[in-house]
C-alpha cells in the first residue's frame, strides 16, 4: 500500500507534468515569437526601440530564437543548447528593457520586479540545462 507521500511523487513525476512544466517555461517566448512572427512590423518597431539595427535582422534573429530554442526544449533534442540560449537571451534583453537603476518611481517599481523576475527565468533555464546535462544511471 502507497502513502500519500508516494501517491503525489507518482503523479509529480509524471513525464506529462515535466512536459507541461518545460512548456509553461517556454511559454513566453513561444508566443512572443509567434507574435512577431505575425506582426513583423511590430517586432521591427521593437528592436528599433531598443536601438537595435538593422531592425529586421535583429526582429528575424529574436524569432528564430524564440521558437527554436523552444522547440528544443521541448522535444528534448539538445534541450542544453536551447535553455543556454534562452537563458543568455533573457539575461541581456533583461539588462536592456529592464534597466531600473535608471528609472524614477513610480516606474522603477514595476521594472525592477521585471528585473528580477526575468532572473529567475535565467535560473530556471540554467537548471534545465545543468539536469539535461547530467550523467544518466546506466539500466
Amino acid at each position: 500500500m502507497s502513502t500519500p507521500v508516494q501517491r503525489l511523487r507518482g503523479v509529480f513525476l509524471a513525464p506529462a507534468v515535466r512536459w507541461i512544466a518545460l512548456l509553461g517555461l517556454c511559454a513566453a517566448y513561444i508566443q512572443g515569437g509567434l507574435t512577431k512572427a505575425f506582426d513583423f512590423p511590430g517586432a521591427q518597431a521593437e528592436m528599433h526601440h531598443f536601438g537595435l539595427s538593422p531592425a529586421a535582422f535583429f526582429a528575424v534573429v529574436v524569432i528564430v530564437l524564440e521558437i527554436v530554442a523552444s522547440l528544443m526544449i521541448l522535444s528534448g533534442r539538445l534541450r542544453w543548447v536551447g535553455a543556454l540560449a534562452l537563458a543568455a537571451f533573457t539575461l541581456g534583453a533583461t539588462f536592456m528593457a529592464n534597466r531600473f537603476w535608471e528609472m524614477a518611481p513610480p516606474e522603477r517599481f514595476g521594472a525592477t520586479n521585471g528585473f528580477f523576475e526575468h532572473l529567475g527565468l535565467v535560473g530556471g533555464f540554467l537548471l534545465v540545462a545543468w539536469h539535461d546535462l547530467q550523467p544518466r544511471a546506466r539500466s
